[in-house]
């Protein structure tokens, strides 16, 4: 992918997550300890039981080994920014998304090296012949998620006034940066597009869909309400494809890897919207 590989995709995931810290502050944080349980029951969703799911699919569809790394990086990454709008958009508890956005995304320099590293050897893809560390992968993802993190949340603190005018529009910029990353990894490798669509776009369909039952409904027995629920569940369903991209060009070269996450992000959206749809629907009757 060239330039966009080295040069366009990590300034664009940077200053997505530059704009995510515009929008944080340390109450966001600090909202763990106020609504525990419901932070528990979100984290626990997607951080282990996503990669859990993900990787039973694995296993059993009959799919190359490259298309199921890259099923398990977009299961491994965090929440996508969008889905504080989308919880909004549903009444959902906005405050615990953005929460779970923000921590698990600064969790994800772990965890995403940690889950993927660990199923590529369960999973026993020859093709990779070159040696990753996990510390390695670590560092790279910490300064291009958790440094402009910082630094947005920063330039919130000292230039409030710069800031909140800027944040709308970082936001706006970021949607675009995402569907151009998006057109982008489609465009490079529309080969693979082709010949993977299928396999590719069943397995990330079921498990988003799989993965959005299960959180509803292990929201609605342990979260705190309604509010919640929603949250959780369009939390679980809105990866970070963007990030997910990032880790499948920058860390396995890309290829077949970035399918996934591809197919994945153009799914998301259509399952989330149907998902905020079906409970507006349920809570007019």
């Amino acid at each position: 992918m060239g330039i966009v590989t080295d040069v366009f995709l990590p300034l664009a995931l940077a200053f997505i997550m530059f704009a995510l810290g515009l929008g944080l502050t340390g109450g966001d944080f600090l909202r763990v300890a106020r609504q525990s349980r419901d932070f528990f029951v979100g984290a626990f969703s997607q951080i282990i039981l996503l990669p859990i799911i993900a990787f039973i699919l694995v296993k059993i569809w009959p799919i190359a080994p490259e298309l199921a790394i890259g099923v398990i990086i977009i299961a491994a990454a965090p929440g996508g920014v969008t889905s504080n709008l989308l919880t909004s958009f549903a009444k959902g508890d906005v405050a615990l998304s953005i929460s779970l956005t923000a921590i698990i995304s600064l969790l994800c320099v772990i965890t995403i090296p940690f889950i993927v590293l660990t199923s590529q050897g369960l999973i026993g893809d020859s093709n990779i012949t070159q040696d990753i560390s996990l510390l390695s992968m670590s560092r790279d993802m910490f300064l291009i998620v958790t440094v402009p993190v910082v630094l947005g949340m920063l330039f919130r603190k000292f230039l409030s006034k710069i800031s909140s005018k800027f944040e709308p529009i970082a936001r706006k910029v970021s949607t675009i940066l995402f569907v151009l990353v998006l057109l982008g990894a489609i465009a490079a490798e529309g080969k693979n597009i082709v010949s993977y669509f299928v396999q590719a776009g069943l397995i990330t369909l079921v498990l988003n869909i799989t993965m959005m039952i299960v959180a509803y409904y292990l929201a609605q027995t342990f979260a705190s309400g309604i509010k919640q629920k929603k949250c959780i569940t369009i939390e679980c369903g809105l990866q970070n494809g963007t990030l997910a991209i990032f880790v499948a060009t920058s860390i396995f070269g890309g290829g077949i890897y970035v399918i996934p996450a591809a197919t994945y992000s153009l799914i998301m959206f259509a399952t989330s919207l149907m998902f905020v749809y079906l409970i507006k629907k349920k809570e007019e009757k």
